[in-house]
């Protein structure tokens, strides 16, 4: 297969029953069964004190795994251009800020505003870290953890440095919940490298291809995954998650993943397990 090559050097995650990447492992892997259970998110410790308490969920949850994504992959974040992709982005804030809007005294607060916004979290990661390098915050519904992964890896080509790829997605409260029926907080980030490293997990060749009459994205072999899958855009990531976690294990060289992008057109993955 040809297409964009990277080099997966760095995993964070945090997700119903998982609570890390590190601590996930036998659970993708089939060891240990999947044990749903409610989403912690830590406070981001990066943040000054004032700024962490006003942290909302979104900004937690990108800020959780792209810490354990570059911690693992022994990267300096204060020189990584980064790619933060959500279907939902900041929910509670903007939530609030319509109800602020809909009352008598529409007085909207400048502090809940700025964490309104779909870059929230990327401005929160940039400034804890003392960043000034490129970012990327986009959107693309349920695509937008296959619009991020080629985001992502055509930036590492283009300028032949690693790039921080988060993906993330929390609930809406109600009455938004309704429409938008996310049951929790996934979150997935990926440092993606233009050459191999011995920290490197695989390498990974992402293509885009027509769908064919059978084509469907990858599903999950575990049944409570898969249904976390479905669930949660940002959760598409878990087929690829369990090719990484399987790779100490089994290793695949012709495991192939596909991913929808958009009408017509899908991002077939291929990650190559252990390679130098």
């Amino acid at each position: 297969m040809t297409g964009l090559r990277v080099f997966i050097q760095g995993v964070g995650l945090l997700g119903p029953g998982l609570a890390s990447w590190a601590a996930s492992q036998d659970m993708l892997t089939g060891a240990q069964s999947y044990l749903a259970s409610p989403t912690l998110l830590p406070p981001p410790a990066r943040l000054p004190p004032a700024e962490r308490r006003r942290a909302g969920a979104a900004i937690k949850l990108a800020l959780a795994v792209a810490d354990e994504a570059v911690a693992q992959a022994a990267l300096d974040p204060q020189h990584l251009a980064t790619v933060f992709s959500s279907s939902s982005g900041e929910g509670t804030h903007c939530h609030a800020l319509c109800e602020t809007l809909a009352t008598t005294a529409p007085m909207v607060s400048p502090t809940r505003f700025t964490n309104s916004v779909h870059n929230a979290a990327a401005g929160c990661w940039h400034i804890a870290v003392a960043s000034r390098a490129p970012s990327t915050s986009l959107c693309a519904f349920d695509a937008s953890f296959a619009a991020g992964l080629l985001e992502a890896a055509s930036l590492v080509l283009h300028t032949q440095a690693p790039v921080l790829l988060v993906c993330s997605d929390s609930p809406y409260p109600e009455p938004l919940h309704a429409k938008r029926k996310l049951p929790d907080h996934f979150g997935v980030a990926l440092v993606l490298a233009p050459t191999a490293s011995a920290a490197s997990l695989a390498a990974l060749v992402i293509g885009l291809t027509a769908p064919t009459d059978r084509a469907l994205p990858t599903p999950c072999d575990n049944s409570p995954l898969e249904a976390l899958r479905v669930a949660i855009p940002a959760a598409a990531a878990l087929p690829l998650l369990q090719a990484l976690a399987r790779g100490a294990v089994a290793p695949n060289p012709t495991l192939k993943l596909a991913l929808a992008l958009s009408a017509g057109v899908w991002l077939a993955l291929q990650p190559v397990l252990h390679e130098a």
